[in-house]
């Protein structure tokens, strides 16, 4: 049997190293035994088991080679590759083999294919790591004065958790004249201290004697470890305790806090250790209520606060305290303690609400009452007395009343809900202690509304813009007002002033729901009859009184293409848009044949008229401007054209939906003396209507000439009146004689129009049907289109629209023949 041993090493401060045992190897029981330090680190080698064996290292891994373990967490492992034998994790020998002598791990490993099973014996060499401890650092004896020499006291043993000679091994006491110690063996116990009494003790001298028990183990060097033995001499008991003053008393501070020393009582013993000992307490006699509040310290004799200290409570206490000694029959002696209490600002004020009125009025006066508050501190003198204040930024005041602690919360200034509806007030009272306390309270005040405040209306004026033609009954616009009150005061309801005026008459058309001031229209607009209006509305709340207001709405009607082109030329006898025109044969090209003219009573692109062609017996011939409907020819006549041409026209708008009429005009291809003729011809069929239209003639330019003599005479008082500062011009291109649209700026009254039409060539008239078109514009001063408005009113005023209109067409006709 063979045997390996490896010297251990310190690293770090502690050992780190592994010892290589001695190798046994029985052939016939092919079993191994190797020697390891405890506490060694993990991955630490014990032995090359392949070797020892003489297995070989390659058929390691193929024949699993492992160690066959019961637990979870082991404590070595075999590596497969070289065969070593590893420390799995750290090794203490006091947790493997608890109180053991020797320490041996026995380690079965098992080879497969063929089964081979060797046992690998680890024994864990102890090492000095474990000093010896006693039980207790200290140890009391108590002996008698009048012990004999010689007597024996036993001492608790020092415990070594190391094992053999690293155990404990010898005891020292600390030198001393009057006991020495005497060692005991026991086979289980191991060895046992004891106290022997070599001289004879005297309390009068010496009272009490300071021991020091020292342990030793086996090791290089040993580690000890040490107890305090503290030795009384305990005396005869033949004197009662001595309180050192006659009268304690003294001061306490409420709210002291627990542990507070309030007195320290002394009392003195002629005797000496358990007859001299005194015990403090408290009398049989005492209150419970003390009890709870105090606490006596048995040894020191400390009265000390174990309660809540309150003066408001109680403000004095007696307490009986009494000294007793440790005597086997004790003696007693009482004293009374007299505490004083004295007060500390520890109560903070109350606040108490006795009258309050959550709401007022808002047109309430100055130094209305809002609240009674009454304050009170459980403390007394100044720790009792209290200001109470209020926010300063609001509008509340506190009063003083002639009773202490009683204050009158008051309105300081007048209040506005629309400003601030509610207050929220932080009452303050703060005592005059040191430090003093204070406490705070919050109350809500709310300001009740009064209708103090007028229906506001959104915009003032109004302007809307409604287009023409809208469906009666419809909502067209709306109005809006809000009022700073609330509830009651704060419902508005809306009507429509309908006061009869001349101006007014249009409300009556209207409608609006009192609610919501939704305006229904009970008629469709036309803005060829209408341009603009205006009415009031007036907004009223539901307080009482009630208040009101009025606002003015503007309305403006916006044009639409519900206009068709009317034809003015060519228009025959029966009214048709039909005409006839004859010319030479002889005529060049870019001969004016005739002039379609028409016009729209609407505005702008709904008003904007275009030409075309429609149909024409001859494309190459005839030609057609389309903006001034102009037809003129394209080129000479052959003796190959036809003499009749029929050509048909199409005027229409630019509307997004547009709008058309049709002319037809028929041109006759005469020889120039033909033309001549039917020159005179026509002349002479006309002289009798000439005739009939002279007479009417006379009369309209008399009258018209009248009506401008009176304008001239408003416009010079006008312009004497009034700076001239804005001019109104025609809108109107220098080379174009077409029927695009125009517009003309004039005041009357207080408002300034545009009128807006179409285009005439030069020389022709406005048609009084043609309903010129009109929108408001910002101030301006009357011009010359004025003047001519006015023309057309007084015209009106004096003839009808019927003769007025028949004669314009006679007269028109006559100049485009």
């Amino acid at each position: 049997m063979g045997q390996r041993r490896c010297k251990p090493r310190r690293a770090r401060g502690f050992l780190v190293g592994f010892v290589v045992a001695v190798l046994l190897w029985n052939v016939a029981s092919a079993q191994l035994r190797y020697s390891l330090l405890e506490e060694v680190n993990e991955g630490t080698v014990v032995g090359n088991i392949a070797k020892d064996l003489g297995l070989d290292k390659k058929s390691l891994k193929d024949r699993k080679y492992r160690i066959v373990s019961s637990g979870v967490d082991p404590l070595f492992h075999v590596n497969q590759n070289d065969g070593m034998l590893y420390v799995s994790r750290k090794v203490d020998r006091e947790e493997v083999c608890v109180q053991s002598s020797t320490c041996i791990i026995n380690l079965k490993t098992v080879l497969e294919n063929p089964l081979e099973v060797h046992y690998v014996e680890v024994e864990i060499l102890d090492i000095n790591d474990h000093s010896p401890i006693f039980p207790e650092k200290h140890n009391t004896l108590e002996i008698s004065e009048n012990v004999l020499p010689g007597a024996r006291f036993q001492l608790n043993a020092s415990r070594d958790q190391d094992s053999g000679y690293f155990s404990v091994q010898q005891y020292k006491l600390s030198q001393n004249d009057h006991f020495r110690l005497e060692v005991k063996e026991k086979r289980d116990d191991g060895k046992i201290p004891i106290l022997v009494v070599q001289k004879s003790l005297d309390r009068e001298n010496t009272g009490t004697h300071s021991l020091i028990l020292t342990a030793l183990d086996g090791g290089k060097p040993p580690k000890s470890g040490s107890m305090n033995i503290l030795v009384h001499v305990l005396d005869i008991n033949d004197n009662a305790p001595v309180f050192s003053i006659d009268d304690y008393s003294v001061t306490l501070n409420e709210n002291a806090p627990e542990g507070t020393v309030v007195i320290q009582v002394n009392a003195t013993d002629l005797d000496d250790g358990s007859n001299g000992d005194i015990i403090y307490s408290f009398s049989k006699s005492t209150n419970k209520n003390i009890l709870n509040l105090f606490d006596i310290s048995p040894l020191t004799g400390e009265l000390t606060v174990k309660g809540l200290i309150d003066y408001e409570d109680k403000d004095g206490y007696e307490i009986e305290i009494q000294a007793s000694d440790k005597g086997i029959v004790p003696l007693t002696t009482e004293k009374s303690v007299n505490i004083k209490i004295v007060d500390k600002n520890d109560n903070a004020p109350e606040i108490e609400i006795t009258s309050f009125s959550s709401s007022i009025p808002e047109d309430s006066r100055p130094a209305t009452t809002v609240a009674l508050i009454s304050i009170n501190d459980l403390d007394s003198g100044l720790n009792g007395k209290v200001i109470c204040t209020v926010n300063e930024d609001l509008p509340f005041i506190l009063s003083p009343s002639l009773k202490d602690n009683m204050f009158s919360l008051l309105t300081k200034s007048l209040l506005d809900r629309e400003k601030q509806s509610q207050y929220e007030l932080t009452i303050t009272a703060k005592d005059a202690g040191q430090p003093p306390l204070s406490s705070e309270k919050t109350i809500s005040v709310e300001v009740s509304d009064v209708n103090d405040n007028s229906p506001e209306f959104s915009q003032s004026p109004y302007t809307y813009y409604v287009t023409e033609n809208n469906d009666p009954g419809a909502s067209v616009f709306s109005v809006k007002a809000s009022d700073r009150d609330e509830n009651e005061n704060a419902r508005i309801s809306y009507h429509i002033v309908r006061d009869g005026s001349e101006e007014n008459k249009l409300a009556s058309f209207l409608n609006i729901n009192s609610e919501t001031g939704n305006i229904l229209a009970l008629k469709s607009f036309d803005f060829e009859t209408l341009k603009t209006f205006q009415f009031q509305v007036v907004a009223t709340d539901s307080g009482s009184p009630s208040l009101s207001s009025n606002v003015t709405v503007n309305v403006y009607i916006l044009d639409q293409n519900d206009n068709a082109p009317v034809i003015l030329y060519p228009v025959s006898s029966n009214g048709s848009a039909e005409g006839v025109e004859e010319i030479p044969r002889n005529v060049n090209a870019g001969h004016l044949v005739t002039k379609v003219r028409a016009y729209d009573a609407d505005i702008g692109y709904n008003g904007w008229l275009l030409f075309s062609l429609q149909e024409v017996t001859d494309h190459s011939l005839f030609g057609l401007d389309r903006y001034t409907g102009q037809i003129r020819t394209l080129r000479s006549f052959t003796e190959t054209d036809e003499a009749e041409h029929r050509l048909v026209i199409l005027v229409k708008d630019n509307g997004n939906v547009s709008l058309s009429a049709t002319a037809t005009v028929t041109v006759k291809v005469v020889e120039p003396k033909e033309a001549f003729a039917a020159s005179d011809v026509k002349s002479a069929s006309k002289d009798d209507e000439d005739n009939n239209v002279t007479f009417y003639l006379m009369i309209t330019l008399g009258s018209v000439s009248v009506l401008f003599l009176i304008s001239i005479i408003v416009l010079i008082a006008m312009q004497c009146s009034k700076s001239t500062d804005y001019t109104s011009k025609y809108l109107q291109e220098t080379n174009y004689d077409g029927t695009l649209c125009h517009s003309i700026q004039y005041r009357s009254g207080d408002k300034r129009y545009m009128l807006v039409g179409p285009r005439m060539s030069i020389g022709s008239t406005i048609v009084p049907r043609s309903h010129a078109n009109t929108l408001v514009l910002p101030g301006r001063r009357r011009t010359s289109e004025e003047v001519r408005h006015i023309q057309t009113k007084f015209f009106s005023a004096f003839f009808p629209q019927g003769f007025i209109f028949k004669l314009m067409r006679i007269a028109q006709s006559s100049i485009f023949v």
